[in-house]
């Protein structure tokens, strides 16, 4: 029996998945940060240094 038993299941899944990998995945290569952290505190960065 496959995991999942229809195309919605899967799509849940691959959203749960995304959602984890972006938000709360250390990645190692970011000094154990996940990416979406990494890519707020740049945002935030460029913010005070394009109003200074």
């Amino acid at each position: 029996m496959a995991p999942w038993r229809d195309a919605d299941q899967v799509e849940r899944a691959v959203v749960k998945w995304v959602g984890w990998y972006n938000t709360q995945r250390l990645y190692s290569a970011l000094d154990y940060l996940p990416p979406e952290e990494l890519g707020a505190r740049r945002h935030r960065s460029q913010a005070t240094t394009n109003t200074a």
